[in-house]
């Protein structure tokens, strides 16, 4: 399992995250606030596979973009804005790049993995975790990067 792009993705989602200068969304769209959010929340889970896949116990990954608004605007305010999520983001990212790095042979452990991206990308079904990593890094954190930086006014 490569981590050091993994680690590079998540060094530019930061910087874009502390930049600042977003807008409003869309109808419907999350704010910058809850996309940090999700992904902070998203690590957390990820973490928690990667540990079991480390101590050989069974996990399931369910990939959280359904998440409730209210659950992310929670997280939000428990870690007072966007300023606190950014540090939580940072500490998230970097506990799972840590504990990807220790995976070695383990990231071919097949997790049952459930995940959706819009129209990129749908798994249902037991997948070698590395490559669930793989997924994350390549897939999912480049369509959240993409949506801060349409946040951002134009012109």
């Amino acid at each position: 399992m490569e981590t050091a792009a993994l680690r590079r993705t998540y060094d530019v989602l930061l910087a874009e995250v502390a930049a600042g200068g977003f807008g409003p969304p869309p109808a419907g769209a999350l704010d910058a606030g809850q996309i940090v959010a999700h992904l902070a929340a998203n690590d957390e889970l990820m973490s928690e596979a990667t540990e079991a896949v480390l101590a050989g116990s069974e996990f399931a990954y369910y990939d959280l973009v359904d998440i409730h608004r209210p659950q992310l605007d929670a997280l939000t305010a428990r870690h007072g804005g966007l300023a606190g999520l950014i540090r939580l983001f940072r500490e998230t990212s970097q506990r799972l790049c840590g504990l990807t790095e220790q995976l070695g042979p383990a990231a071919g452990t097949l997790v049952e993995t459930h995940l959706r991206e819009g129209a990129e990308l749908t798994v249902a079904e037991a997948l070698p975790w590395g490559r669930v990593l793989d997924l994350h890094g390549r897939v999912h954190l480049p369509l959240h990067l993409a949506q801060l930086r349409a946040l951002r006014p134009t012109g």
